[in-house]
């Protein structure tokens, strides 16, 4: 099997093991490089086993149900994997702030989704980075076919409506 190969396969369970609804915390100590740098979105880079998994907790605390996987083929070349993502979840937990989404009271109930790309650095068979930069968008009705009404709306009128679905 080829380097690429065995790093796409690496990948894989990460992504499902790490990411995807069947969250396992056993996968960072399988997987992941004992020195792991985690950069997702703005939040502060995590670094080491332990900081990884903290960060997961406190994420899966907000979002339960999160649910993270490829939206399509992953691409290897030498110690790098790259692929697209895209998932979602429904934020049922303590207080949760982050740069894009904003503030979200404690059990919101606001549905999100998630797409973006991840890279990530294999060494030794073992991920020693995870470079994951999404978009959240909230799921909120379409809009754009109620007519042209919508389009009427001053901007305020328009965050405030969002704010609230």
């Amino acid at each position: 099997m080829s380097k690429e190969w065995e790093n796409k396969a690496i990948a894989v369970r990460w992504l499902e093991g790490f990411w995807g609804n069947a969250w396992n915390p056993k996968i960072v100590d399988e997987l992941a490089a004992p020195d792991i740098l985690l950069q997702f979105l703005l939040h502060r880079p995590r670094r080491g086993r332990e900081e990884v998994k903290k960060f997961m907790v406190g994420l899966r605390e907000a979002f339960r149900d999160l649910e993270f996987h490829a939206a399509s083929d992953l691409v290897a070349e030498g110690d790098y994997v790259v692929g697209q993502c895209e998932g979602g979840g429904t934020h049922t937990g303590p207080t949760f702030i982050d740069f894009f989404v904003g503030f979200l009271p404690a059990n919101s109930g606001r549905k999100m989704q998630l797409r973006g790309r991840t890279v990530l650095r294999m060494t030794n068979r073992t991920i020693a980075e995870e470079m994951t930069r999404l978009t959240w968008a909230p799921n909120l009705p379409n809009t754009c076919c109620q007519g042209n009404r919508e389009l009427g709306r001053s901007q305020p009128q328009l965050l405030s409506k969002v704010g609230t679905q």
